[in-house]
């Protein structure tokens, strides 16, 4: 479980703001389960979802999503991890491959968090964004996600991960602006769309 706890590269908890905020989120919150949900709601509704809002710059670090008030659903999940192992609750990274519109390819990769909750166990939240067709909220055990699995090749990936994808990271790091992000949204191969088998990561 320590690898869910741990500051990184772009988890970059242990950065002053970063920590601020966590510990700001938290104060008098009481159970981790709340601090969980006071974070989540925070970077689901007060950052900003950089396609939604058509905002630069392009952010990947947590502590750069925090400092410009934006990022891609990815970014995002970054900021929501480190602010959640700020606060000593072991959070990951999840997947899902999507379709980018109208339900048929290309597909691409979505990013959302998985969060360890004593009485539940891990539970997936999604801090993308909120707007109109996309509702996700935190009401454990339930999972209230922004995007169902509805198209043959789209897939919920299983895997929980403590850092993010290397094609995820390229795009966001190798990118100038939202625009060119939205041009190359990253993808990978899978070995079936059927949940529960791996990805291959090129």
């Amino acid at each position: 479980m320590d690898q869910y706890l741990e500051s990184s590269e772009f988890i970059d908890w242990k950065t002053p703001d970063v920590l601020a905020k966590a510990r700001s989120l938290a104060g008098g919150a009481g159970r981790p389960e709340k601090v969980a949900e006071l974070c989540f709601a925070f970077v689901r509704d007060e950052i900003k979802h950089s396609w939604d809002y058509e905002c630069n710059p392009v952010t990947c670090k947590a502590s750069d999503v925090l400092k410009y008030g934006t990022g891609y659903c990815y970014a995002k999940s970054h900021l929501l991890a480190a602010l959640l192992r700020a606060n000593g609750i072991p959070a990951g990274l999840c997947y899902q491959r999507l379709t980018i519109r109208d339900d048929t390819p290309p597909f691409c990769l979505h990013g959302l968090n998985a969060v360890y909750l004593e009485d539940h166990g891990w539970y997936r939240i999604d801090a993308r964004g909120n707007k109109e067709g996309v509702s996700a909220g935190f009401c454990p055990p339930v999972e209230r996600l922004a995007f169902p699995i509805v198209s043959a090749g789209e897939a919920d990936l299983p895997e929980i991960w403590a850092s993010p994808l290397g094609p995820v990271v390229e795009v966001l790091q190798t990118s100038k602006t939202y625009i060119e992000v939205a041009d190359n949204l990253p993808d990978i191969q899978l070995l079936s769309s059927c949940r529960g088998l791996p990805p291959v990561i090129d």
